[in-house]
């Protein structure tokens, strides 16, 4: 996902666990440089201020607006944490817990993790009875089905495209505005769906954890306006909206909480202030004062403001930095020049300095090198190191194949990035500036980032984004960065480098029909470093997702299975009387 997607399930949980428990830091560092245990982790794997009680206003305070709330939409992880823990159920989730125990696949409109067929060809699901939406109807399969064939709609990009990639009969389908129905899902009653896939898909349970397997009855669709309205399933209800202003969510009075062991709605209200400058979050934060001592953050802590967090014993005991387990990284337009050039391409890659994009990620505290595609974790716990480039860069090496592309002068390109990764962008285009590359930098607000740089005629050479595995397998990596089959014109995900390199599909299938997941494991692993000394993209970081929280927020935890993001499952309130109202 771009920074999108889930990156959990117990074994991928684990081996982040034990690949950061030694992490390099220092006792009351700025920056984690010293030796020690890292300051940043003092609560990883815990839950902050125990167990909350019923009550009161969770206030978000927010620098942006959401990218998408409708579940055939949304595909941002921070987004597809607060739709499934709040509004919208799917057919399976996550556990609501810290640490690795976040990771546990669960039923959530299911009875069970589903039943397999025909070989893992087909699936079958049957829903909990008794889950009903705000008006008090009940949900049916049929709703299921009907968000999923709407995923399918030109006029809703930006989803999770799993169901296009898996489901029998899908190809050329526009969705169900004409009247047409995918015939590969099936609905015999109203509390039964079955799958029937194009190839077998043992990992297709994990999959029904994405919004597109929330349900969305027919009558209530209203085409992309339903972005600002989706009607609730989950324990909340939207009662307002004011796009990039303030979102309010009341209690869904026909959630029951006996069809529902996961969520514990807590909170009566929760409130998302939008618009706020993110320096100034932080600051209300660290210092938790009146109403912010009952509110949390949406977006991560800033890195200039890493200095005045760590060295204080007082606000570390309230933050939270888990690590997101996605892969920032530069990717370049392989399909217009001079990118097309692969030594250009591989200039940019001994040219990036990636230790100066960590300092201005707020140091080692908050971040890990990348020397792979995958994150760690899908290689065991360690990335390879396959190119073996300084972390530093080897501007000499970069300005040789500059020379050997025709290109000794170096030459001129944009970069798009986020508003908060302007900082990061700099430090790129301070490096790629010693080896002749001159990167002009365009920002954009983060809640168009993912349509501004998905429009694949009228983006920059260059972005700086991340992809997250949606669970522990390089197929879902891999296959949805660098597969160009699954290229969009609008909308496009994943694989920004537009990278069409018919060796590499064709080897991705070549894994995708491996029936040994062990063999298939080693086949991605081997497969990202061919792919990364064909160089579509330059994987920088891993960062954590660093959250102050307010001194009144309770059972709060990062959730390893929405890349650190606080978990909307289990937070709350100490006091809710203390809270606004």
């Amino acid at each position: 996902m771009n920074k999108r997607t889930r990156t959990a399930a117990v074994s991928l949980a684990a081996a982040l666990a034990l690949g950061t428990a030694g992490c390099a830091g220092g006792k009351d560092s700025a920056d984690g440089r010293s030796r020690g245990k890292n300051p940043a982790l003092v609560n990883q794997g815990k839950v902050v201020g125990g167990t909350p009680k019923r009550g009161g206003t969770l206030t978000v305070l927010s620098n942006q607006d959401f990218t998408h709330l409708d579940p055939a939409r949304n595909w941002v992880m921070n987004d597809m944490d607060f739709g499934t823990r709040l509004l919208y159920r799917t057919l399976v989730t996550y556990r609501a817990a810290p640490g690795p125990a976040g990771g546990t696949l669960v039923p959530d409109l299911a009875t069970d993790l589903g039943t397999p067929s025909h070989g893992a060809r087909t699936w079958t699901f049957h829903l909990k009875k008794g889950v009903r939406y705000e008006d008090g109807t009940p949900v049916t399969a049929q709703d299921i089905k009907y968000n999923v064939e709407r995923s399918f709609s030109p006029d809703l990009p930006g989803g999770a495209d799993y169901a296009a990639r898996y489901l029998a009969g899908a190809g050329g389908y526009q969705g169900p505005a004409d009247g047409r129905h995918l015939a590969s899902v099936k609905t015999p009653d109203d509390h039964t769906i079955v799958f029937e896939l194009r190839k077998p898909f043992a990992e297709f349970p994990d999959v029904t954890v994405m919004p597109t397997f929330a349900p969305v009855p027919r009558a209530r669709d209203d085409g992309p306006r339903y972005d600002n309205r989706p009607f609730s399933s989950g324990p909340y209800k939207i009662e307002s909206y004011g796009r990039g202003k303030r979102l309010v969510l009341v209690r869904n009075p026909h959630w029951d909480p006996k069809t529902d062991p996961v969520r514990k709605a807590y909170p009566d209200r929760l409130v998302v202030e939008m618009g706020l400058k993110a320096n100034q979050i932080d600051d209300r934060l660290i210092a938790g004062q009146g109403p912010d001592a009952s509110a949390v953050p949406w977006y991560a802590l800033r890195p200039e403001s890493a200095a005045k967090v760590l060295p204080r014993a007082d606000v570390r005991a309230r933050l939270l930095a888990e690590s997101t387990n996605c892969t920032d990284m530069v990717q370049m337009h392989t399909g217009r020049a001079p990118f097309t050039d692969v030594r250009v391409r591989q200039a940019v890659q001994y040219a990036l300095d990636r230790d100066s994009v960590l300092t201005a990620s707020g140091g080692p505290a908050f971040n890990d090198l990348s020397t792979a595609y995958m994150p760690a974790a899908l290689f065991g716990g360690k990335q390879p190191d396959t190119l073996k480039i300084p972390a530093t860069g080897n501007v000499a090496k970069a300005k040789q194949l500059l020379k050997e592309a025709g290109k000794p002068d170096g030459f001129s390109t944009e970069i798009t990035v986020s508003s908060g990764d302007k900082g990061r962008a700099e430090a790129i285009q301070q490096s790629l500036a010693k080896a002749g590359i001159k990167v002009a930098i365009n920002t954009v607000d983060p809640s168009a980032f993912y349509a501004t740089i998905g429009d694949t005629k009228n983006r920059t050479d260059l972005v700086f984004t991340g992809w997250c595995p949606d669970y522990p397998s390089g197929s879902t990596f891999l296959p949805f960065v660098f597969d160009g089959r699954y290229i969009k014109e609008k909308g496009n995900s994943g694989n920004h480098s537009l990278f069409r390199d018919r060796p590499t599909m064709r080897r991705m299938d070549e894994i995708a029909a491996m029936t040994d997941a062990r063999r298939a494991d080693r086949a991605w692993r081997q497969l990202d470093g061919e792919i990364l000394k064909k160089a579509p993209a330059v994987p920088i970081l891993v960062r954590r997702w660093p959250l102050v929280l307010g001194g009144n927020i309770a059972g709060a935890y990062g959730q390893t299975s929405f890349g650190g993001q606080l978990d909307y499952a289990s937070v709350g309130l100490k006091d809710p009387a203390k809270s606004r109202t």
